[in-house]
């Protein structure tokens, strides 16, 4: 049962099973009750054409009662049976009390005055009663033979105002047989039928599913080789197994994405450290052999660069294990105003301006401002003149926008400058231009708030970023 074709077939064969079943007992039941009824029917005309003949007039001994498969027993009033067919040996289930032996008949009496008053109690007279028979099941010996029968008994008044019921059989023998029949060929068909809809599934399944024995085969061996850039197989057709495929595709992609950007972080991660660490490290040898020579300012400066690079480089990784900001209310007017009064040895004072509304986003604190401390520094780092901060609230969102008046962002390169360890070409020193990581970082924490960051043109001509954030309520799915 650990197959899924396995577990496919016996479903299936459960299921033809119960409703072959079901089937067949409706078929059996509704087989049986039409071939009763038409032995009923035939039994009722027997009895009506027996009592017509006493309605008529007709004596006792006058009844035509030859018919062997249709046996008649006619009781009076009082239950006894007054007449029988002629070989009529024993009857069960018409409720008479003589069964089949004859009783002397009570002479005619006289017939009711017509001055009589009817008091609409008595069937009138020389008639055939006709409401519905009423039908039972029994048996009968005819001639030495026992079968089972269907009765229908019909009243019927005489002239002599005597009522009288005439029970008459029909045999149940071609019902029963025809029952035994169908039954024993449902029977004998319904394995043979199981074992075909469980072969049936156990190859339609087996080829439905090939295409995923070729997929977990695929994945194995990416596994094995650790091959991120392998592919499964796709099916040609456009069912659930060919969108499992191609999605499975997809995230093979994605995941070698990552990996490759993995790769490439380490590198240059370890490229980047690897220049302060030898700067400091040549400048402690060099104090050492001659404390006259040594550079403390550089060697500080040097450990500061090396303390900012593996800060940015825990927030990245964080960042990249999915970690989720808080979710506390941050004004970013407020914000914005303290992380500028904080830059009190910037080179050029931000210029500020905040717009009345709300401006509270949800988020971390902590985050937003190293985002807004990153813009500020690469304005800072480009600008001629001026750096100006904009806060304002626009339909669902509250907008920070960061201007400088330097060379602005050519817009081939306004995508790339988001990636990590990217310097454009006036930015690529190592002390003056950072690592590359500040813009990588504001980036993916405005993602991780819901929000976006982009770079255009400022209308002084410099790079203007834009970082948007969805109001409380409002986040982005």
């Amino acid at each position: 049962m650990r197959s899924v074709r396995a577990r496919a077939a016996l479903g299936a064969t459960l299921v033809v099973a119960v409703a072959l079943a079901a089937a067949g007992l409706a078929v059996l039941l509704v087989l049986r009750g039409n071939l009763t009824d038409r032995a009923g029917l035939e039994a009722e005309v027997t009895a009506r054409e027996v009592a017509g003949e006493l309605a008529l007039g007709a004596t006792y001994a006058e009844l035509d009662l030859d018919d062997d498969d249709h046996p008649v027993q006619v009781t009076d009033e009082e239950g006894r049976v007054v007449a029988v067919s002629k070989d009529l040996e024993a009857i069960s289930g018409t409720g008479t009390a003589g069964g089949v032996r004859v009783s002397p008949a009570p002479a005619p009496g006289p017939g009711d005055d017509d001055d009589d008053e009817d008091d609409g109690s008595d069937p009138p007279r020389s008639e055939v009663s006709s409401d519905s028979p009423d039908f039972t099941n029994g048996t009968a010996t005819v001639d030495g033979e026992k079968a089972d029968y269907r009765f229908a008994a019909v009243e019927v008044t005489t002239k002599e105002d005597v009522t009288l019921t005439v029970h008459a059989g029909a045999p149940l023998a071609a019902e029963q047989e025809a029952v035994n029949t169908v039954r024993t060929s449902m029977l004998t068909g319904l394995p043979v039928m199981l074992l075909v809809v469980a072969g049936v599934t156990w190859l339609v399944t087996r080829r439905a599913l090939r295409p995923v024995e070729g997929i977990r085969r695929e994945l194995a061996a990416i596994t094995a080789s650790e091959d991120l850039g392998r592919r499964v197989p796709e099916p040609d057709s456009r069912d659930e197994i060919a969108r499992l495929a191609r999605t499975t595709n997809e995230t093979l992609t994605v995941l070698e994405a990552s990996v490759d950007r993995q790769r490439r972080f380490v590198a240059d991660a370890s490229h980047e450290l690897r220049s302060p660490i030898a700067s400091l490290r040549t400048q402690l040898e060099v104090g050492a052999a001659h404390p006259e020579l040594l550079d403390l300012p550089g060697a500080v400066t040097d450990t500061v660069r090396l303390q900012v690079l593996a800060a940015d480089l825990l927030l990245l990784a964080r960042l990249d294990a999915g970690e989720r900001p808080g979710r506390t209310a941050v004004d970013l007017g407020a914000l914005v105003r303290e992380e500028v009064s904080q830059r009190t040895a910037d080179r050029i004072a931000p210029q500020v301006s905040v717009a009345d509304g709300p401006l509270e986003v949800a988020g971390s604190r902590g985050q937003l401002a190293r985002v807004v401390g990153n813009l500020l520094d690469n304005a800072e780092r480009h600008a001629e003149r001026s750096v100006a901060v904009t806060v304002r609230a626009e339909r669902d969102e509250v907008l920070v926008d960061v201007t400088d008046d330097g060379p602005g962002v050519p817009e081939a390169e306004q995508d790339r400058i988001f990636e990590r360890f990217v310097r454009l070409d006036d930015a690529r020193s190592r002390d003056d231009g950072g690592a590359g990581l500040g813009l990588a970082i504001a980036r993916d924490v405005a993602a991780r708030h819901g929000g976006t960051l982009t770079v255009g043109t400022a209308p002084s001509g410099g790079a203007r970023f834009t970082l948007r954030l969805p109001l409380p309520g409002r986040e982005r799915p």
